[in-house]
């Protein structure tokens, strides 16, 4: 049975990024590691709308020794116990690297789409980065993004824009966002 998905980004949609050096960035520390309001209901609703939940997250700082595999580990382990999530892969790997699983490669999307028979054409991506929505686009998805305001290093060409998650699953379970048009999306 082929099944539709929604892939999450971590940081910025699922949990508030943090400020250091003047720009928005993943927490290292649990303490710093915070959902944002609403979230744990818009991936219920996304859930028993009948899509599986994927968190797709590059998380270079572990490459780096910026944070430990385990601090991510526990992170994910208080997202698993506060939603209902199918998967998360996480790409610990730098550009330099030159992985597939990195966004904008779609390496993590297709992992999971060949682990879950995942019809990609009906899937959402959901990120606040460019590199989210061309992963997205790179893996055939439609793309949401979640616009914070940042400054983006990259093209951006989303199939729809929106300020959360929150509105992301209103567009994606009903086709509608409160504050905002989402075009051929939902319906």
């Amino acid at each position: 049975m082929v099944r539709r998905a929604v892939f999450l980004d971590r940081d910025g949609v699922i949990n508030a990024n943090v400020e250091r050096d003047g720009r928005p960035v993943a927490p290292r520390r649990m303490e710093d590691f915070r959902l944002l309001p609403g979230v744990t209901e818009a991936v219920q609703r996304l859930k028993d709308a009948g899509f599986l939940i994927v968190v797709v997250t590059n998380q270079p700082d572990v490459r780096t020794g910026h944070i430990s595999a385990e601090t991510i580990k526990a992170m994910h382990a208080e997202l698993r116990n506060q939603m209902p999530l199918d998967d998360i892969k996480a790409c610990f790997h730098v550009d330099a690297d030159n992985c597939l699983c990195r966004k904008p490669r779609p390496g993590m999307i297709l992992d999971a789409a060949r682990e879950f028979d995942i019809d990609l054409p009906k899937s959402y991506v959901v990120g606040d980065r460019w590199r989210d929505i061309e992963s997205g686009r790179n893996a055939g998805c439609l793309t949401i993004l979640v616009d914070c305001g940042y400054e983006q290093d990259g093209p951006l060409r989303p199939t729809a824009t929106v300020r959360s998650l929150v509105e992301a699953a209103a567009v994606i379970i009903d086709g509608r966002s409160d504050n905002q048009a989402a075009e051929g999306i939902g319906t």
